[in-house]
């Protein structure tokens, strides 16, 4: 059986303090609690050791919001797959929509990110989705079909058999907008049908497939109801402790 995920990107949010507090927050909500599935956090490079600290990684998964495309080296202010897996971490959020559009991150370069996440124990957070005008002209699903194909298609089926994917419909991200719960079906099980067309069926039915287009504690349980949408990417909801509780107990 896949797993069902919440997972949370706190994206270029919170000071230290701040997000040690709002983790020790979720830590201790889930300590009191039985979710039905896996929580995550994936937090700012510069709280992931604090955190890692304060945190029950028997409860509360941690994760990078990224990481470089390079093992080591003459890239200032970069950050490796290795130095985030010695914070302690073990996940990490690759091909944002955000870093795709603000930082020309192309599949090229998404796939030396896997290569190396992989290569240092990390499961790999994998982000696809459409624009716009790419939903309203149409092309939607051929668009996160090549987004998978370039990026991930190289990878043997045990490696990717590794990966969590999530579907950004990117014109729902921040804008208020959201997927009905029928078009976020429609392109998971579009998804699951690209995966298996490559690796089988088997490997297609074990992958879970995130939603991560503003989904709040309103909209969730509907969401996680359609049975290809395993979970959720949240990114402002996550940043309340009560809000994403709210998300995780939608399962």
């Amino acid at each position: 059986m896949r797993k069902k995920i919440v997972a949370g990107n706190w994206k270029m949010n919170t000071t230290l303090e701040e997000g040690v507090g709002l983790a020790k927050d979720v830590n201790q909500a889930l300590s009191k609690a039985t979710p039905k599935c896996d929580v995550i956090i994936a937090v700012p490079f510069t709280h992931l050791a604090s955190i890692n600290a304060v945190i029950n990684p028997t409860k509360l998964g941690l994760g990078a919001e990224n990481c470089a495309d390079h093992k080591s080296g003459a890239y200032t202010g970069e950050v490796s797959a290795s130095m985030v897996a010695s914070t302690g971490a073990t996940y990490v959020i690759l091909g944002h929509s955000e870093r795709r559009q603000y930082y020309g991150e192309t599949s090229e370069i998404l796939k030396e990110k896997v290569n190396l996440a992989l290569a240092n124990n990390l499961t790999p957070i994998f982000c696809i989705g459409e624009v716009l005008e790419e939903r309203e002209n149409g092309t939607y699903l051929d668009v996160v079909k090549k987004q998978i194909e370039e990026a991930l298609f190289d990878l043997s089926a045990e490696d990717f058999s590794k990966l969590i994917l999530a579907y950004e419909p990117v014109w729902a991200i921040g804008t208020g907008k959201t997927a009905t719960d029928d078009q976020a079906q429609e392109m998971h099980a579009h998804i699951r049908s690209v995966i298996a067309s490559k690796y089988g069926k088997e490997v297609a039915d074990n992958t879970s497939i995130l939603y991560g287009g503003s989904c709040k504690p309103s909209n969730a349980p509907q969401l996680f109801a359609k049975p290809d949408v395993d979970g959720g990417l949240i990114g402002g909801a996550s940043l309340d402790a009560e809000s994403f509780m709210g998300i995780v107990n939608a399962f």
